[in-house]
């Protein structure tokens, strides 16, 4: 077998294919955005036929960039948006409803419902999740009680539930596998994390026929082979995460106070806690970090909605810049004396919050704030938002004496700017790796060694290596003033205000 390896990236704006050789380096690579769907306030949607056909399109020109055929592939590793939800009829295989996107806020009010049944703590104590919209559980309870008919046929078995990963897996193998991963099962509010299986209790409180849910694998596990009218070759699928677990792994934060942050889309730090499931008193989330061998490991987790997406709102919404990267250089030229504060809760204030109510503010504005204060408070919020998680997992598990490192990926730590003012606000060191597509890697990294053909957890972990190092140069009197002001900014900006 040859040591290529394909990782399907399925994100929230865009699908990537990416063809790893044998020595864990990019060969080829294809990316296909897709349309966002906002039918209404706080609800986004995506359309499940566009997602599987920029997926088809990416593997294709990814494989055509890295001029290799399918027959060459050793197998496919799948990574993917979490918490979106899908529902297809199990016979045609087609959707009942858009993919209700892990943004959608539409299940505010049920969750509200829920909590004051007194239900948060039952859910939070076997599935480490807090009861948010951000969750697969209420979103597709939603659909059921929605969609005409739904709720009886999914009782008869006739549809199918999945997060996005399992709706690719069951298209890829033409209906033959439905399947999912205990990362993205444990995201789902249905899925118990201590005992690894889907949890009745909580199925009947969402009124879910267990019969739509998908089988739960490792990590690493055989999910089944794709029809070979697709890509011209059977090719195994081997390896599947959500998008975050993916890049824990990618980041080869194997041991336990290990930390990575991605800057997507949204914003999500994981600390690896090992064996232990860290039961969280700040409200961040405790969930699984990997499954391998059927040895579970957990995280704390702390989701931050908004991140890439205030950069996407200064290019497309207020029109100040052409290019996301042009907000590094434009933030640089910001007027120091000003401290204008951007809190992004477009669709809510995630971790560690959990306010579903609340709505973006800019605060801090005077005559003279133009194009580059705006810039500069879009990169700040994600430092400060950084900040806060790191403060409440410290609260939660001590680091024993050692030194917080924090590992980088996604799109926005290819600004050196944002990168080094990440570094001044946590007042930690924080590392750019070589490969920055590390959400991919950890996908293509799980199916790779169960194929054979990549080294193993040991080995990997060696491989990693380091771009640049950032290190605070900020004075701690700077620092104190703009976190205080920071946090003044949240403090109105919650609805509860």
């Amino acid at each position: 077998m040859s040591g290529y390896v394909l990782a399907i990236d399925q994100g929230t704006t865009s699908s990537r294919a990416i063809v790893f050789d044998g020595n864990q380096k990019v060969v080829g690579s294809g990316q296909k955005e897709f349309t966002q769907i906002f039918p209404q306030s706080g609800w986004v949607e995506h359309d499940p036929e566009e997602i599987w056909e920029s997926v088809l399109w990416s593997v294709k020109a990814a494989l055509k960039k890295a001029d290799v055929k399918a027959s060459d592939i050793s197998a496919i590793g799948i990574t993917n948006q979490r918490e979106t939800v899908v529902v297809w009829e199990r016979e045609s295989g087609k959707p009942i409803h858009n993919a209700i996107v892990w943004q959608d806020r539409r299940t505010a009010s049920y969750c509200d419902k829920l909590k004051k049944q007194d239900l948060e703590k039952t859910f939070t104590k076997k599935t480490g999740l807090l009861l948010d919209p951000y969750f697969s559980g209420t979103k597709l309870s939603w659909m059921l009680s929605n969609v005409k008919g739904a709720r009886a046929r999914g009782a008869k078995g006739d549809l199918c539930f999945g997060t996005i990963d399992t709706f690719l897996i069951w298209r890829l193998t033409g209906g033959k596998s439905h399947v999912t991963d205990a990362t993205n099962a444990s995201r789902t509010l249905m899925y118990n994390i201590a005992t690894n299986s889907w949890d009745d209790e909580l199925l009947d409180i969402l009124r879910v026929p267990k019969t739509m849910l998908p089988e739960v694998l490792d990590c690493a596990a055989d999910f089944g082979v794709t029809e070979k009218s697709l890509f011209g070759a059977e090719i195994p699928i081997l390896g599947v995460a959500g998008d975050q677990q993916a890049a824990t792994i990618g980041q080869a934060c194997f041991e336990p106070g290990m930390m990575k942050s991605t800057y997507g889309t949204g914003c999500f730090a994981l600390l690896n806690t090992g064996a232990d499931m860290v039961r969280s008193k700040n409200r961040l989330l405790t969930t699984i970090a990997y499954r391998l061998d059927g040895e579970t490991t957990y995280a704390l987790e702390g989701s931050i909605f908004i991140a890439g997406a205030a950069v996407q709102w200064l290019r497309d919404g207020l029109k100040v810049i052409k290019a996301a990267p042009d907000t590094g250089d434009l933030a640089a030229k910001a007027d120091p004396t000003q401290n204008v504060y951007l809190v992004p809760a477009f669709t809510g204030l995630g971790a560690p919050h959990w306010d579903p109510e609340a709505r973006a503010a800019i605060y801090g504005m005077t005559r003279n704030t133009g194009p580059a204060e705006f810039a500069r408070a879009a990169l700040e919020a994600v430092c400060y938002q950084t900040r806060d998680l790191l403060d409440a997992m410290h609260k939660d598990w001590k680091a024993n004496g050692k030194e917080t490192v924090l590992r980088v990926d996604g799109g926005m730590v290819a600004s050196d700017w944002t990168m080094q003012r990440l570094s001044d606000i946590l007042d930690a060191p924080v590392d750019r790796p070589t490969i920055l597509e590390t959400t991919a890697l950890g996908a293509a990294w799980l199916a790779g060694q169960r194929a054979g053909v990549w080294p193993d957890r040991k080995g990997f972990a060696k491989s990693w290596a380091r771009d640049t190092r950032f290190e605070p140069k900020m004075d701690e009197k700077t620092r104190t003033v703009k976190i205080k002001g920071w946090k003044d900014a949240v403090r109105r900006t919650l609805s509860a205000e």
